[in-house]
């Protein structure tokens, strides 16, 4: 008889003790809610990361870290100053919820990136001299940054894919900012078991031109500098927007071409990419713009021959400058009437001094500039006087 009179005391207990933590969670939510609701941190365009301030710390979650990732990182940026063993309340909870990846101390005194994209984000809000080190310093075209480079203040990490972890682990950075393909980078793994916190960042997955060039929210928040980052983008989104209104009511839109061969086949850019929504707020017609997917589609040249034999422009045509390199690596690009016409334009001839695109750099974070670029070619009477920046005609 005892034992049922302790068994339903037991259950009675239990009861009351899950209704208590239900209620201490919706609590708890509430507040959360109704602090984010109060001081949020507005992302527009970009999908891939979200911004959460809370009143101990600011939540970075990173869904888009890989094309079709299913995983959220989430990470707790706290400030330097803080007492993270004494901190009581949200942080707290959710450290003890093991819901945080990492936690990182912002802001950031120093830094190891891993993608040229991530540098004019660091020079646009004046935190480029926290970078300590990078995987093939070759890539990075920014004479800004290989001033630094050239001085020996940042150090080469080897290649992306198998960083020199000894090298990392002895620079020390407050945070790495990966890049990758999948999450299953070794090095940036070894880097964390080395207790320093890996990050993510997912800017080149992002489908939208200015949804790629907001990630500067993100570098924004990692230096307590989310008003300056929220300024640059809002210079960069009002640029963009009164470049595309000008072509928005255009009466004739030019048939575009875009990519070349590499060992027989032909890659040229997905009808959802951001290269093809460019061509589209320039105002000109992407032949296969109906086509899904944001990467690149590979042909075979009868296809593209047959489809974009007539496209009145040629954008994008590959690592080829000039017509003659051109006609010299396979005579059936002579058979184009862009190639005829001489409407092909080419975003290779700018360089860093060791041989970086400075197109793969920049371009992603000033998408304002490639479509005036675009828009001059596509519709040069439009804005007459300007002066391309990235594109440029082939040579000969």
């Amino acid at each position: 008889m005892k034992k049922h009179h302790l068994s339903f005391f037991l259950i009675v207990l239990l009861g009351l003790c899950v209704i208590s933590c239900k209620e201490e969670t919706k609590e708890t939510e509430e507040i959360h809610t109704k602090v984010a609701t109060e001081q949020p941190f507005t992302v527009d365009y970009a999908t891939g990361f979200t911004l959460t301030e809370f009143p101990d710390y600011t939540l970075l979650e990173v869904s888009g870290a890989f094309p079709e990732s299913k995983d959220t990182y989430k990470y707790a940026l706290v400030k330097a100053t803080q007492n993270i063993t004494k901190s009581e309340g949200s942080l707290t909870q959710a450290l003890e919820n093991n819901t945080i990846n990492a936690i990182i101390k912002v802001p950031l005194a120093s830094v190891v990136v891993t993608s040229t994209t991530h540098i004019p984000s660091l020079e646009m809000l004046g935190v480029d001299h926290t970078l300590t080190g990078f995987p093939n310093l070759d890539y990075i075209s920014s004479e800004q940054t290989r001033t630094r480079i050239e001085a020996g203040d940042i150090k080469e990490l080897g290649q992306n894919e198998s960083l020199n972890t000894e090298v990392a682990i002895d620079l020390n950075p407050d945070a790495v900012i990966g890049f990758g393909v999948d999450g299953q980078n070794k090095s940036l793994n070894s880097l964390e078991r080395a207790g320093i916190p890996v990050l993510y960042n997912g800017d080149w997955v992002e489908k939208s031109p200015l949804g790629k060039a907001e990630w500067v929210k993100f570098f924004g928040a990692l230096y307590g500098k989310s008003k300056e980052a929220d300024s640059i983008f809002t210079a960069i989104e009002t640029a963009y927007l009164d470049t595309k209104k000008l072509a928005q009511n255009v009466t004739n839109r030019p048939t575009v071409l875009s990519g070349a061969m590499y060992k027989d086949i032909w890659y040229l850019p997905h009808g959802e990419s951001w290269p093809a929504q460019l061509i589209e707020d320039a105002g000109g017609d992407y032949l296969w713009k109906d086509t899904k997917g944001t990467g690149s589609i590979a042909l075979n040249i009868e296809s593209v021959l047959e489809k974009g034999q007539d496209a009145q422009l040629w954008i994008a045509p590959g690592q080829f400058g000039s017509y003659s390199k051109l006609a010299e690596a396979n005579k059936v690009y002579t058979q184009f009437e862009a190639f005829q016409h001489k409407k092909t334009y080419t975003f290779t001839s700018k360089k860093g001094a060791t041989g970086g695109l400075l197109y793969y750099e920049l371009a992603p974070n000033r998408p304002d500039i490639v479509l005036k670029d675009l828009v001059y070619y596509l519709h040069p009477e439009l804005i007459p006087d300007y002066q391309p920046y990235f594109y440029t005609p082939f040579e000969d």
